[in-house]
């Protein structure tokens, strides 16, 4: 066959990666780990940060994908991981590859470590600094999905709870399942012995952080049945805390307790990404909300930010600009002006809106 000849037509705007690591190092790791390093050097030469958490969610990946990857490269000599005091990831240090590293002082694997969203520092090219030896990681998976065939997925479908539960997971993404998706549940009921109840928990968390991947999904399964958890009660701790910092103040305004539901996320997500509202906004509007009303608080609150919204409110101030507004009204008419209507008019009418939520 015919060789061929390649051509570039522009260098700029590069990612340059060494010939040393095409030759010697790509051959033999895998898909993650590639992605892994190859965005390690994208970020290098944009000299830019990132974290753990930034590279999972960029790839589909968990944060312990993004580790263990880091890990290898490390044990092949080619970035060295640095930690803070209390054992937490601070920075990434990637090697000079213009020369091949010597054997004698290549790293060995750290101990794992649970990591929280640290920010990778700036890195510069220079001499390894070998890490003390520890114990290497389990080679093989605690968990393996089998290669269900179509007779156990036919058999799967006939059991009393299924169908209802697979009724509840297209639900939650829209459409029918495939066979591929139905035997990755069969392999949590199977293998990994999740309740319905944990099943359905973990589909909604990964759907609400809008995961709908089921290579996703199947690995935040693992890796909660590599923790032990195998009840739903089990599953809400370890998402506790889960998401953004932002939404939990909303909660705490509102005076609520714990993770928040899927309808009170959408309430969330549509004051924060579809109005687009700063947090002292939403904020304001939720302290306005507990003063009104012991009930349907988030839907309370949503009326108000709705209304913010349509008049175009972006900020403390504009508020104070409608409030101001409201109070210097005047009656259009003296037809109609007598002492019981001679007041501010609100643009919402709060006493009604109450009545009306109490009523549903």
């Amino acid at each position: 066959m015919a060789r061929l000849t390649l051509y570039k037509e522009n260098s700029a705007d590069v990612t340059v990666v060494s010939n040393l690591f095409i030759d010697k190092y790509m051959k033999d790791a895998n898909d993650a780990q590639l992605k892994v390093y190859l965005y390690l050097i994208r970020m290098l030469n944009a000299n830019l940060d990132t974290s753990v958490s930034d590279i999972a969610d960029k790839f589909n990946h968990t944060e312990k994908d993004v580790m263990r990857s880091l890990r290898y490269w490390e044990k092949q000599g080619i970035l060295t991981l640095e930690f803070d005091s209390g054992k937490n990831l601070s920075g990434i240090r990637l090697h000079d590859l213009s020369k091949e590293p010597e054997e004698s002082v290549r790293p060995q694997f750290t101990r794992p470590i649970l990591l929280t969203s640290e920010s990778v520092t700036p890195f510069r090219p220079e001499a390894r600094v070998a890490l003390p030896e520890a114990a290497p990681e389990p080679e093989a998976p605690m968990f393996t999905k089998p290669a269900y065939t179509a007779e156990q997925l036919r058999e799967f479908k006939k059991r009393e709870n299924v169908s209802e539960l697979l009724f509840v997971a297209q639900q939650y993404f829209g459409r029918t399942l495939n066979p591929s998706e139905m035997k990755t549940i069969l392999f949590f009921m199977d293998e990994l012995h999740f309740t319905d109840d944990l099943i359905d928990h973990l589909l909604q968390y990964c759907v609400d952080r809008d995961k709908k991947d089921f290579r996703y999904i199947e690995k935040i399964a693992i890796n909660w049945a590599e923790k032990g958890i195998t009840t739903w009660e089990q599953a809400k701790l370890e998402t506790l805390g889960k998401y953004d910092r932002n939404t939990y103040a909303i909660m705490n305004e509102l005076g609520k307790n714990g993770s928040p539901t899927r309808k009170e996320l959408e309430y969330i997500n549509r004051w924060t990404k579809d109005y687009c509202f700063s947090m002292d906004v939403i904020l304001e509007a939720c302290q306005r909300t507990v003063l009104a009303v012991d009930s349907h608080r988030f839907e309370y609150a949503d009326t108000i930010m709705k209304s913010w919204h349509e008049k175009q409110v972006s900020q403390l101030e504009d508020i104070s600009r409608l409030d101001e507004q409201r109070r210097t009204r005047k009656p259009q008419s003296k037809a109609t002006a007598n002492k019981f209507n001679q007041f501010s008019q609100n643009d919402y009418d709060f006493d009604a809106l109450e009545q009306q939520l109490l009523s549903n």
